[in-house]
């Protein structure tokens, strides 16, 4: 039985030493989870908090820290938002003040008209449609714009111009930055 005894005592010993490093790593463990229940008494305690604070900064209100919870974060997918979904929160720039992007809005509804007498589109960037805004952007590049193109003209109220085109339109050009220059 000795033999028996001292059989059992040394796999005693090699299966202790063999879990010594599983039981140091279960015991870490446990504390790390004692470390997550604090911090999750922490967030729960908060959570009135930034549900009154957080839609100030785009974070939706909601229960949110279930299994698979991300806190109350709504993040969207990769590309366009779905048709109907709610526009974001404004950002800190424009309620702020800063400078607005995009279209002037119409005096009354409806699209205002470009700002060259009798073209009747639809106007897109500074008072004029896509075309002449083109034209526009291609007379300031040349330096020709004539004074009456201001931005955000009202509608129908500038005269149109007729570019020369070919060699008369070289010629203007070149003109144009011998009087520039």
């Amino acid at each position: 039985m000795s033999v028996d005894k001292a059989f059992r005592d040394m796999v005693r010993n090699e299966i202790e030493t063999q879990l010594k490093p599983l039981r140091d790593l279960v015991s870490r463990l446990e504390e790390g989870t004692s470390d997550l229940d604090r911090l999750r008494s922490v967030a729960e305690q908060l959570a009135p908090l930034a549900s009154a604070v957080g839609p100030l900064f785009g974070v939706a209100a909601g229960g949110g820290g279930g299994a698979g919870g991300r806190g109350g974060v709504v993040r969207r997918g990769p590309g366009r938002p779905a048709r109907g979904s709610v526009a974001p929160a404004p950002t800190m720039a424009a309620a702020a003040g800063g400078k607005k992007r995009g279209r002037k809005p119409a005096a009354e509804g409806g699209a205002r008209e470009c700002a060259i007498n009798g073209c009747g589109k639809p106007s897109r960037t500074k008072g004029y449609c896509a075309a002449h805004y083109q034209k526009l952007r291609m007379l300031e590049k040349t330096n020709r714009r004539p004074s009456s193109w201001v931005d955000y003209a009202e509608p129908n109220s500038v005269e149109d111009i007729k570019l020369p085109r070919g060699r008369a339109a070289a010629k203007a050009l070149a003109e144009a930055q011998k009087n520039a220059g």
